[in-house]
Formats: C-alpha cells, structure tokens, sequence
C-alpha cells in the first residue's frame, strides 16, 4: 500500500491534488518493481546481483575446503550418519547458484517469495475497501491543514483585502471538498470542516491569528504533520530498499552455507527476508485498523471536533516501531521452526 501527500502552497491547484499524489505513489510503486525485476531477471549475470553472485560463489569455494574436513572427520567418528546426511549442503548450494544466463534459482526463489509476501500484503489492503478507509483517515487529518494552508496568506490582510483573498481561497478549498465528496460521498467529517472554513470565510470583521489556530491549526502543527506523514512513506520505501538489499545479498548466504557451523547463513537470511515482510504487513494492518477507528468513529460525529495528531505521531513514529517488534518475534520464531526442521531432517536422512 502506498500512500501519497498533502504537501501544498497557496498557489497548487486543487485539481491536481489527489491526481498527482496517486500519481506519484504508482509512479515510484512501479519503479521498485522495474528494481526488482532488474535485478534478478533482467540480465542478472552482468549487474550487481551477478558480482555477488560470483562472489558467493567464491564464497562457496573457500569453505568447501572446511565441508570436506568436517565431512572426513565425522566420517572417522559419526559411523556414517552425519557425513550421510550433510552431503545434501553442496548439492543444494551448486543448484541454487547455478546460473543459466536468465538468473540462477536462487534469484527466481527470492523473487517468488517477493510476489508472495506482496500477494499477502495486497490482499490485505484490498479487503474491505481498506486501501480507501486508510486513505479517507488521513485526508480527514490533513485537510484541515490544505484548507489552513490557502486560508492562512489572508491573515495579515485586513478589511476589503483580507475578505477578497478569503473569498478566492474559499472557492479553491469548495473545489476540494468535491474531490472529497466523490471520492467518499457525503460524509460528516467533510460537512464538520465545510463548517469551520465558513466560520472564517464568512465572519464579521478582521480575522485574529487566534481564531485562525482555533479553526484551522498553527502552521508548527502544519509542519509537524507533513513531516509525520513523510515519516510513514519514508518508512515504507525504507521496507522496500531493506527487502531488495537482502534479496541482493542472497548468494553471499548460499555461499557460506557450507561452513561446518550449527546455524547456516542461509536460514538467516531467509528469516530476515521473511521478517521485513512480516514487518511490512503488520504496519498495514496497523495502519487499517487504526484508520478503521477513526473513519467509524469521531468522523461520523458532527459534534466530535478530534486533534488527530495522535494518528499522525502513531503512523509516523509508533506504527513503524511496533510492526518491526512483530517482525522481530515473528521471525526469531521462523528461524525456530526451519532451525528445527532442518534437523529433523538431517536426524531422519
């Protein structure tokens, strides 16, 4: 899920808005995937993934030697057993960087596990009309600072040229309401901000700097709430760039997999891939339930008038902490169960 921002000037076009802001999410969405497509499918031998890949091979080759040493002693020592069953290392570890000139399987694994993760993540954006609950939450808290951001210019205006730049920009933000009533309908929360505009729009007299923090925030809780909301993108290409970063390193982890040590590379790098996976749809679902609060909540309320910068901090700062927490647990408790599996396998070959 990809979200977009709010960030304007008095003098952006409402019309351009939302367009450009989902615009720009599918824009840099599609670019990611062209990356990982570049990376493991497109001419992998000759880029950067082909380096590591050779260099993993290197990897392989060198520990071999110390394989071959611990597979001579365990065969002067285990009776056969162990020495048996840890010949499967080499053969999975020449299979998985073996390279046919369309990318190795190992590159197709990763990129597979790739779809899948999203596969997961995309269903859950899309139950429910999630993506768009989450959108609708965070528009309600930055609309406020759209409207104030038009408004504001006209508070050191006064008399006939403070109430002609109110008029101008009340005509802008109507124009934005309509793109919030199409995309949602009629709903309260938008008829609760027509209401507070209008107090200002349509006052008596000079408009005090107060009654303009009253109705429509300071510009400090303004920039506050970009910033936070540049947080929650920040973090989710963050997601993004940490995935592919692994996927790059996953022939380095297939190479030292043959190191005669109870924990292998591999099973490491595989939980930490699966790991930012998880952590990148807990912080989905986080956000959907905490929009899911608000949209069925204090935004049905005509009476209700919620500071959401709560929701802003939550998103920008304590969702992305939390989501990697789960990540963390989920993924120790993975590299359990493949730990375990592995040598329950190893026991029974």
């Amino acid at each position: 899920m990809q979200l977009y921002i709010l960030q304007i000037s008095a003098d952006t076009g409402i019309n351009d808005i939302l367009g450009e802001g989902t615009t720009t999410a599918k824009s840099i969405t599609e670019s990611w995937e062209n990356q990982w497509l570049d990376l493991l499918q497109r001419n992998p031998s000759e880029n950067i993934y082909g380096t590591l890949s050779n260099l993993g091979i290197f990897f392989a080759v060198g520990t071999l030697l110390f394989f071959v040493l611990q597979w001579l002693r365990d065969v002067l020592e285990s009776e056969y057993s162990r020495p048996v069953s840890s010949m499967i290392w080499p053969f999975i570890v020449v299979i998985l960087l073996n390279n046919s000139g369309d990318g190795s399987i190992l590159s197709s694994l990763t990129l597979g596990v790739r779809n899948l993760i999203n596969s997961v993540n995309q269903q859950v954006v899309t139950t429910a009309d999630a993506d768009q609950v989450y959108q609708q939450a965070l528009n309600i808290s930055v609309a406020e600072e759209v409207a104030g951001s038009l408004l504001r210019p006209c508070q050191s205006l006064k008399g006939e040229q403070q109430s002609q730049c109110l008029t101008k920009a009340n005509e802008k933000i109507n124009i934005l309401w309509q793109e919030y009533k199409n995309l949602y309908g009629n709903k309260t929360w938008i008829e609760r901000l027509e209401n507070k505009v209008n107090q200002i729009t349509f006052g008596t007299g000079s408009v005090s700097e107060n009654a303009f923090n009253a109705l429509l925030g300071s510009t400090v809780q303004t920039s506050i709430k970009n910033f936070l909301v540049s947080l929650q993108y920040a973090f989710q290409n963050l997601i993004e760039a940490t995935m592919l970063l692994i996927a790059a390193l996953g022939p380095l982890a297939v190479g030292g997999s043959l190191l005669p040590v109870a924990g292998k590379p591999i099973f490491a790098w595989l939980t930490g891939f699966i790991s930012v996976g998880i952590a990148k749809i807990a912080f989905n679902i986080i956000a959907i339930f905490t929009a899911a609060v608000i949209v069925n909540g204090p935004a049905e309320n005509i009476n209700a008038d919620p500071d959401l910068m709560w929701f802003m901090i939550f998103l920008g700062i304590l969702a992305p902490i939390l989501s990697l927490v789960v990540a963390g647990a989920g993924g120790f408790a993975v590299f359990n169960v493949i730990g375990n599996t592995a040598s329950g396998l190893r026991q029974r070959v």
